[in-house]
């Protein structure tokens, strides 16, 4: 009887302090979602903020209606400042611009702009870091999170809550729901056709205050890991790859680099991009920055036309979300039409010439 009496007494004092406890449990994590602080790795380029960055301040802003969201921007020189003013103004969610102005910063390297966002991320404390799932961002985000100790989650498509966010997987065939445990922050890398940038009206009333980032303390001594060797880039005003409204893709199966400008004149009379396949860039017909696949670029352009190209897995993962997908292949049971919404079996060396007579200067 004393036993019982005593799981009694017990029972009846656990039941007050739990229910003491549950309030100030909720008020705690209530605060937490209060507090929910991002950091976007922004990218710049010739006084601009590029499409990607922007779509990671979108994704930003889905983590939390009321999360404050900092802008990072690196660099030198009169453009990275004109960058930082667009920044202000180019999200109205965006409540502070960080700017790190050094010419350790010119070239994006991983190892100092990593060093960066340890620094800031010690002084600040953000819940979340974020980053495009651009060359950039897969370079940076990985090795930050190592400094960092934590595990990112990378590709994000969607984001359900503040820690639970859908990737694919299987190169795009299946879909996975990640709920991150780890401790903050939590670092994720989006895919920018999933996060489109709407327009913004009278952007310029909802500016950001721009600081800068004290580089005093700013260690230099693992920067001789890798150096910048060089940057190329193809003059043309065609449109970048990853935010066009068109693109004309060629694979193997036009057999040489001077067959490929066939598609490069079509892409000038739509006023689309170039993309290419893996297989087209290893056998050298066009340089690999304009390869589309899982191991390229991401894209989910209006029109996506394909010449010559098989469907391999890869490169479907790259360009499935594009609105409309156009095949022209000489093999009717190619991949590629099992997700094209229109199809021609033919041979392209027949189809692009006649496009190409029928076409209009300019689209």
């Amino acid at each position: 009887m004393a036993a019982l009496s005593m799981l009694k007494s017990l029972r009846k004092c656990a039941t007050h302090h739990l229910s003491n406890f549950r309030p100030s449990f909720c008020h705690h994590v209530a605060s937490i979602s209060r507090s929910l602080s991002t950091l976007v790795l922004a990218e710049h380029e010739s006084g601009s903020i590029k499409a990607s960055s922007m779509s990671a301040v979108v994704a930003a802003a889905c983590l939390s209606e009321k999360s404050s969201i900092s802008v990072l921007l690196a660099g030198s020189g009169s453009s990275l400042h004109e960058a930082a003013k667009r920044a202000a103004s180019c999200h109205h969610s965006v409540s502070q611009v960080l700017v790190a102005d050094s010419d350790k910063f010119v070239y994006p390297l991983a190892e100092p702009w990593a060093k960066l966002v340890d620094l800031i991320q010690q002084e600040h404390c953000y819940s979340h870091i974020v980053a495009a799932s651009s060359s950039f961002g897969k370079n940076v985000l990985p090795r930050a999170a190592a400094l960092l100790d934590v595990s990112p989650v990378t590709d994000v498509i969607e984001i359900s809550e503040s820690h639970l966010f859908v990737r694919p997987i299987y190169a795009g065939n299946a879909l996975c729901t990640v709920r991150y445990t780890g401790t903050n922050p939590c670092m994720l890398t989006i895919r920018s056709t999933s996060f489109p940038v709407p327009l913004m009206s009278d952007a310029s009333e909802n500016e950001a205050p721009i600081s800068q980032v004290d580089l005093s303390t700013f260690d230099e001594d693992d920067f001789s890991k890798s150096r910048f060797v060089k940057n190329t880039s193809q003059d043309t005003d065609r449109p970048d790859l990853g935010n066009a409204r068109v693109v004309i893709t060629g694979g193997r199966g036009l057999k040489s680099a001077e067959n490929f400008k066939m598609i490069e004149k079509l892409a000038e009379k739509l006023g689309g991009a170039v993309g290419a396949t893996r297989a087209a860039v290893d056998a050298g017909f066009v340089p690999n920055d304009l390869q589309v696949g899982q191991t390229g670029k991401i894209v989910a352009p209006e029109l996506y036309i394909a010449f010559g190209v098989s469907g391999a897995i890869q490169h479907l993962a790259g360009m499935r979300d594009s609105k409309v997908i156009v095949a022209v292949n000489k093999d009717s049971d190619a991949p590629i039409f099992q997700v094209a919404d229109y199809g021609l079996v033919g041979d392209l060396f027949t189809v692009i010439p006649e496009l190409l007579e029928k076409l209009p200067a300019k689209h």
